[in-house]
């Protein structure tokens, strides 16, 4: 059974750059054909889906973030990492990675989910 487990920080200031790893164990991030994203959800509002990276290695990315987001993987340790810079306290919210074999990005639409990290930006 694969599990994620998010980890990095929970409180940045603004303009910051924000940096998350997803652990996966159970299966192996080059699976075919799974994609691994990342998902937020801000307080009050619906899961945002926001970018994810393929099992051959092609990094997608939602249009409201791709100037700011980066997201990469390692093979070898089996996690993949999102990067979000100049954050703005409306980037404050709970994030998930999170797993879906359908290539549809559709947040709710995912198969397994991390736990989930509560990321604040405040000054």
């Amino acid at each position: 059974q694969v599990q994620l487990q998010e980890s990095g920080p929970g409180l940045l200031k603004p303009s910051q750059t924000l940096s998350l790893t997803c652990t996966v164990s159970g299966a192996s991030i080059t699976m075919q054909y799974y994609v691994w994203s990342w998902i937020r959800q801000a307080p009050g509002k619906a899961l945002e889906w926001m970018g994810g990276i393929t099992y051959d290695g092609r990094d997608v990315y939602s249009p409201a973030l791709k100037n700011r987001a980066s997201i990469s993987r390692d093979t070898t340790t089996n996690h993949f990492s999102l990067q979000l810079r100049s954050v703005t306290p409306e980037d404050t919210a709970v994030y998930y990675c999170a797993r879906e074999d359908s290539g549809t990005y559709d947040p709710y639409g995912m198969d397994s989910w991390g736990k989930g990290t509560l990321v604040t930006v405040s000054s």
